[in-house]
């Protein structure tokens, strides 16, 4: 990412109409590590009915998931620099952050859609982007999905990535996802649901958006997942350093 874009981005603020329009949507964002079942869980609430996906924009190129080609559209809105320069300029985004080399960011006509539809809007999301959203509505609903151990976490990113995988990008996914857990544990932003079984953690999340519920109970069973996970993930990378 250009430096001009990284500065821009280091002070992007909306404007007031969409700190507005996010007070008077419903909002669920989904946040975890690769893996954690943001995409799954995430495909069975719009499935549901009642929710309005948030498609993200980013300046990175499409990826293979499970085999397949994200589209444009789908996924992600994939734009180029100056697009999203462009965007940035005009306070075209609700929250856009740099993440590993490219623009991330989410559109004020996005929520607009889930607003004149009556819906909640709906999005996987970056943790950096969650301090945006709750400076502008604390009530915004923020869900951290935790996989239920270290070793299970292993197991889906081998069943999504195959066993051909770089190993420095390996080990990039571990610090990532440590200091996401590091996130979840050091801040009250997040209602923490271990996704062991599918069916447990969807009706979890669909008890948290019929409540409205934003403030996770302190010392959950799910923190205590976290806990351990990140104690894991920290052993794995002082033993592989």
């Amino acid at each position: 990412m250009d430096e001009t874009l990284t500065q821009k981005l280091s002070m992007y603020k909306p404007g007031s109409s969409a700190t507005d329009l996010i007070k008077a949507t419903p909002i669920l964002l989904l946040v975890g590590p690769t893996g954690a079942g943001k995409d799954s869980l995430k495909d069975k609430l719009l499935e549901v009915g009642g929710y309005h996906h948030i498609i993200s924009h980013t300046t990175r190129p499409p990826r293979i998931n499970h085999g397949v080609v994200e589209q444009d559209g789908r996924e992600y809105h994939f734009i180029d620099k100056q697009k999203a320069e462009e965007m940035v300029d005009n306070q075209e985004f609700v929250e856009a952050k740099g993440y590993s080399g490219n623009l991330y960011g989410t559109s004020v006509a996005e929520i607009q859609v889930a607003h004149d539809d009556g819906k909640i809007a709906l999005t996987d999301i970056e943790v950096q982007g969650v301090a945006e959203y709750k400076g502008f509505d604390p009530n915004v609903m923020a869900v951290f999905l935790l996989p239920p151990n270290f070793q299970e976490w292993q197991a889906r990113l081998l069943r999504r990535y195959g066993d051909v995988v770089d190993a420095a990008d390996a080990r990039q996914r571990m610090v990532t996802g440590l200091e996401e857990i590091e996130q979840l544990l050091n801040t009250n932003y997040y209602m923490a649901v271990v996704n062991d079984d599918f069916e447990t953690a969807l009706s979890e999340i669909q008890d948290i958006t019929r409540t409205g519920r934003h403030e996770d109970r302190p010392n959950t069973a799910a923190h205590k997942v976290a806990e351990k996970f990140a104690q894991d993930i920290q052993k794995y990378l002082n033993e592989t350093a």
